[in-house]
């Protein structure tokens, strides 16, 4: 991720979203912006850690001990963190987790196997988001008195966040563009590695995102996504 950084025009589109961030009216209330960042704190790094454990533990049972070699298969959030982008998703809304490194020479059957670890940072989101979609049911099943309380409430909204975040995550990632995880999973199904098309989109990849960001692109496409998944998960235990 820091290489992608480097690029000038990159650095711009962050202070450009650093900006927008700023200029609307986000910070206005210190103090309601302090309180919405610690409800939705668990979300993120809850959702982070474990996509990037679900990569490295799918790798290492793949063949490939990198992520073991590198401390990665742990859900400490220590070992997922970056500490640049967990501060870019706090303040401007858009961030990232430590990559985890693999090598698929290691891998028993290479692209099976990287599609696998592609599919397993997904996929553990969205296993998050159904295990606390029904936490929330079975609070309100048996524990009805006190998810009715002020401190219940505030449980009730840090909850709803953690499925909320780990969709996000999930839709997000999944988006066919590098270094996102959908573009890894197009490039295993289609065989993309060795092509001229595949380093062309990947060299640009995180520019082509940032722009999609930036102008909003990105967000007419979570925006349902997120919200029809969100509804159906709800259906299932509501």
């Amino acid at each position: 991720m820091r290489r992608f950084l480097s690029n000038p025009m990159i650095l711009i589109l962050i202070m450009l979203m650093a900006f927008n961030a700023v200029t609307s009216g986000r910070y206005a209330n210190p103090m309601d912006w302090i309180m919405r960042t610690l409800i939705i704190l668990p979300g993120i790094i809850l959702g982070l850690s474990f996509h990037e454990f679900a990569h490295a533990w799918v790798a290492n049972r793949c063949g490939d001990p990198t992520p073991k070699y590198h401390n990665r298969i742990t859900i400490n959030p220590a070992a997922h963190i970056d500490p640049l982008g967990f501060l870019a998703l706090i303040f401007i809304g858009f961030g990232w987790g430590r990559p985890v490194v693999i090598n698929p020479n290691n891998f028993r059957k290479p692209r099976r196997d990287e599609l696998l670890v592609s599919l397993a940072g997904v996929t553990m989101n969205l296993i998050l988001a159904f295990i606390f979609m029904g936490t929330i049911r079975l609070l309100y099943e048996f524990a009805l008195g006190f998810m009715l309380s002020d401190l219940g409430m505030i449980l009730q909204d840090i909850l709803i966040w953690v499925v909320h975040i780990n969709i996000v995550l999930m839709v997000f990632n999944l988006l066919p563009i590098p270094p996102l995880d959908g573009f890894n999973v197009l490039t295993q199904i289609f065989n993309l590695r060795n092509t001229e098309f595949y380093y062309r989109v990947y060299d640009k990849g995180f520019l082509i995102l940032m722009i999609l960001i930036v102008f909003n692109v990105t967000g007419r496409i979570l925006t349902p996504a997120v919200s029809n998944i969100y509804t159906l998960l709800a259906g299932i235990f509501f």
